[in-house]
């Protein structure tokens, strides 16, 4: 059985194909900030950022315990130590140590120059002031060094880098108080359509209330993306050409929804190859067919499907792919699993289908997969409940109980 849509006078597109293109195509912006590092979430590096101190500044102790000097021991016998002070975190002890004493020690204290081993506290028994060490005391262990994570001057990240809350309290610990980043990348959304209507207005027959910009506005939600909701436009294409061309000379990327397809009143591929590029136009992908890339002048155009399926799909798997690009930030792999299937998924020969699915995992760590439900493009109820996609391949005719599926996640997990 043939994909019928998949019949055209000129073989479709590739997704391979088609990211490559949008790979080609695309530069990433040049112009930078600096911002203090609180700001600095999800922003991506534009500069290298070197440590402004060892980390950790001193030498410190790894657990609560006893800090001791090595010397005063011999290995393999129990003895006892006189304990004649604390180092507290934040608050050193600042005594001279003689020949048989110790002290007692908290996690990230600073060990006193002359001392060189802590023991845990659990270890040992206290006698008053009296500590008594067990036999199997190991020796200059427990002890962080000065500059153990990082040195004073050592490179921390290089560019590009987008910045996790992990790489935030790094660089917080290193000392760094402002960053140099990437502008952030401005994107225009419209969405398209005679039929749709604000959401709070009534609905006549015919008519639906657009959905898609608050997907978009959800899956662009990122610190390094500047998102500008324009509203919707009926299907008018002098109106359409005329907001395109004004949205296209204060924004990097414009992303429009619905008009792509090949009605009467679709105008997105026309009105680009007027006013500027076409790149490419229609995949073998389902759902997402109808999907037009190209620029006008130095900004780069994604005109999406109308379906709210196809506005998802083709936004995790172009759209956010080449926003990264644009921002600077390197290529990356998607991380797919493989997971038996527990559902009949239907395919016709033609295109590489992305069918919803629900993910699990049972105790053995095996993947097991099933459908989300129905998979029509324009519903999303299904896509709401699901977790993955299950990936269908051109030439996949559908999938029986128990088949091997490849399996990707809808949150960005990647492999660099």
């Amino acid at each position: 059985m043939i994909d019928v849509c998949s019949l055209e006078l000129k073989p479709l597109l590739s997704i391979d194909e088609a990211l490559d293109r949008i790979r080609a195509t695309i530069q990433p912006i040049l112009e930078t900030e600096t911002i203090p590092l609180q700001n600095a979430l999800g922003r991506v590096l534009a500069e290298p950022a070197y440590s402004k101190t060892n980390s950790p500044p001193d030498r410190n102790a790894a657990m609560d315990g006893y800090a001791f000097l090595s010397a005063d021991v011999k290995a393999g016998q129990s003895f006892s130590l006189e304990c004649v002070g604390t180092s507290w975190a934040g608050r050193p002890y600042n005594g001279q140590l003689k020949a048989g004493q110790c002290i007692r020690i908290f996690t990230g204290a600073v060990l006193p120059p002359e001392l060189d081993s802590v023991i845990m506290q659990e270890q040992v028994t206290v006698d008053d002031l009296t500590i008594h060490f067990p036999e199997q005391t190991t020796l200059k262990q427990h002890v962080r060094e000065v500059g153990e994570d990082i040195k004073l001057g050592g490179l921390l990240f290089d560019p590009p880098k987008k910045l996790s809350a992990i790489d935030l309290g790094f660089l917080a610990s290193a000392g760094v108080t402002e960053v140099t980043v990437k502008r952030t990348v401005r994107v225009a959304i419209f969405s398209t359509g005679d039929e749709l209507v604000e959401l709070g207005q009534p609905l006549a027959s015919g008519q639906i209330y657009d959905s898609n910009r608050h997907v978009l506005k959800g899956l662009l939600a990122d610190p390094g993306y500047s998102v500008t909701d324009l509203g919707t436009i009926a299907d008018d294409p002098v109106e359409l050409e005329a907001r395109f061309v004004k949205a296209a000379k204060s924004h990097d990327v414009i992303i429009t929804t619905g008009g792509a397809s090949v009605g009467e009143a679709d105008y997105i591929n026309e009105i680009l190859s007027r006013c500027g590029e076409v790149n490419f136009w229609k995949l073998a992908i389902k759902p997402g067919k109808p999907l037009a890339f190209g620029k006008i002048g130095e900004c780069y155009f994604f005109g999406l499907p109308g379906n709210p399926v196809a506005v998802v799909v083709t936004t995790h798997y172009f759209v956010k792919p080449a926003l990264k690009q644009v921002s600077g930030v390197l290529a990356s792999t998607p991380l797919f699993l493989t997971a038996t299937s527990t559902s009949v998924l239907k395919k016709s020969k033609g295109r590489q289908e992305y069918q919803r699915g629900i993910l699990t995992q049972d105790l053995q760590g095996e993947f097991f997969v099933a459908s989300a439900g129905r998979q029509g493009s324009n519903i999303l109820k299904s896509m709401s409940q699901a977790n993955c996609y299950i990936v269908l391949p051109v030439d996949s005719q559908g999938v029986q109980l128990g088949d091997k599926v490849r399996v990707e996640l809808m949150q960005d997990v990647e492999l660099y």
